[in-house]
């Protein structure tokens, strides 16, 4: 059994105790038994890390639970007030990076890596895309409205019109 530290996400800035949380390769959170949620937070914070948040979280909670942003956090890049999910990594780029990546101020939360989320991403950037245009972009947002989050790429492979030959195409290009 492995076990880790873990942030307990306080709301709005308050100090952010940790507790000890045993992880078991074998067992998988129900988030909706526990009433709570696990929040990767990296880049321009103070704590980067994983924190458990309440359901109804946000992402100004994420940040308070990891110590809150740095002064050279651009967080004109990160939409404070939406709602965050489980399993989400959370990215607050420093000023100027933001500017740099695929899709920056195209409705996309900003990825760390370049590659574009498909969990955040608007129509506009996803049609940025090879071979996604304006209806395609739409049935991935169904999807992804009907569905929650994707979990993996492969999950692409459950909208209408996208299959193995284009998945494979757009596979570099995106992520969870």
């Amino acid at each position: 059994m492995l076990s880790a530290a873990v942030g307990w996400g306080i709301l709005r800035g308050q100090a952010a105790p940790t507790e000890t949380v045993p992880l078991d390769e074998t067992s998988q959170v129900d988030t909706a038994q526990t009433g709570r949620l696990y929040v990767h937070v990296l880049g321009a914070v103070a704590k980067p890390g994983l924190y458990i948040l309440d359901l109804d979280a946000r992402v100004v909670d994420a940040l308070a639970a990891a110590g809150g942003s740095l002064d050279t956090a651009d967080l004109r890049a990160v939409n404070l007030a939406r709602s965050v999910s489980d399993g989400e990594q959370i990215v607050v780029p420093a000023q100027g990076e933001a500017e740099t990546q695929t899709g920056a101020g195209s409705g996309q939360a900003p990825a760390g890596d370049g590659l574009l989320d498909l969990n955040n991403a608007d129509q506009a950037a996803l049609e940025t895309l090879p071979r996604i245009g304006p209806a395609l972009a739409q049935r991935i947002i169904e999807w992804r409205e009907q569905n929650g989050r994707f979990r993996s790429v492969d999950d692409l492979l459950g909208v209408p019109g996208i299959g193995e030959k284009l998945l494979a195409g757009i596979r570099e290009q995106v992520r969870v």
